[in-house]
């Protein structure tokens, strides 16, 4: 069993291989209001490799310059090429693979310090819950590099200079994206609270109700825009994201099928079985062994 630094996702620490970190390898509370570090810092120690993971509470950004990087997403694996920017919202399993050498910036942000950025009705945090990567410009290179500097400095009022030079980051990337992939308005605000309640409720049974109610809409009326926003309706939108949960877990834990869903919050584990299958076209099994090594 691995050693008490760790902080794993699932309180059953047998069973998972995929830890939870605050900063990758830390335990500890967070740093600082945010947190800013060169690549090099942490993977020149770790012989450039940096283990899947993942932040429940943490938003990264990172501006990679020059290197070779293979880089998992979840259960995608892509190399990519520098100068690149990669949006990387929380509770995404992640893993790099860099050439010695490797330059970059890692800018890590407290979702809950920066409500206005990530906490619905913002009109960033669409955005910004998705994974994205874009080519950086001069410009944004240049506001990562001023947001370094805010966070290396030791000047009056640095909470408030580092607030703004992150905000002034998140707007400039955002509007990259828009410019490079024609990104959609942002999504109705009460679409945005009910998106992050179901996140939060994903291992629990779903009460269609119960969220409408939340939200001061009918049950109706929430599948309605539900169904206008995301194509699925509330039920369907719960159901997708309970399922892209359990490739999570079929992936990155050795918790069985039936574990996994007792763990999502289905009383029988044939029943979750067929909604996997109707869903993902495979079984469990199937799934989970096509990522066997």
């Amino acid at each position: 069993m691995d050693g008490p630094h760790i902080l794993w996702y699932f309180p059953a620490m047998n069973q998972a291989k995929v830890p939870s970190w605050q900063l990758y390898g830390e335990v500890n509370g967070f740093p600082d209001i945010l947190h800013v570090e060169q690549v090099v810092d942490r993977a020149a120690g770790l012989n450039w490799t940096i283990e899947p993971h993942r932040h429940l509470h943490l938003h990264q950004l990172f501006l990679l310059t020059s290197g070779d990087i293979h880089l998992t997403l979840d259960d995608q694996p892509q190399t990519i090429a520098p100068p690149i920017v990669i949006n990387i919202p929380r509770g995404t399993v992640h893993s790099f693979s860099f050439s010695a050498g490797t330059e970059g910036l890692v800018v890590t942000l407290p979702a809950d310090d920066f409500p206005d950025l990530f906490t619905a009705p913002a009109e960033t945090a669409a955005a910004l819950a998705r994974v994205f990567t874009l080519r950086p410009d001069a410009a944004l290179g240049h506001r990562f590099a001023a947001l370094a500097r805010a966070h290396s400095g030791n000047v009056a009022f640095r909470q408030t200079l580092l607030r703004a030079e992150a905000a002034a980051l998140i707007a400039e990337v955002l509007e990259k994206d828009m410019e490079l992939h024609a990104s959609p308005a942002s999504l109705d605000p009460r679409i945005l609270r009910f998106a992050a309640m179901v996140r939060d409720q994903v291992t629990r049974r779903f009460s269609l109700d119960a969220l409408a109610e939340a939200l001061g809409l009918s049950p109706r009326h929430l599948s309605r825009l539900c169904k206008a926003e995301t194509g699925l309706t509330a039920q369907g939108y719960f159901e997708a994201q309970k399922m892209r949960e359990a490739c999570r877990l079929l992936v990155y834990t050795r918790m069985s099928v039936q574990q996994i869903g007792y763990h999502l919050g289905f009383d029988d584990p044939a029943y979750f079985s067929r909604t996997f299958q109707r869903n993902l076209h495979l079984s469990p099994s199937a799934y989970r062994a096509r990522f066997d090594r």
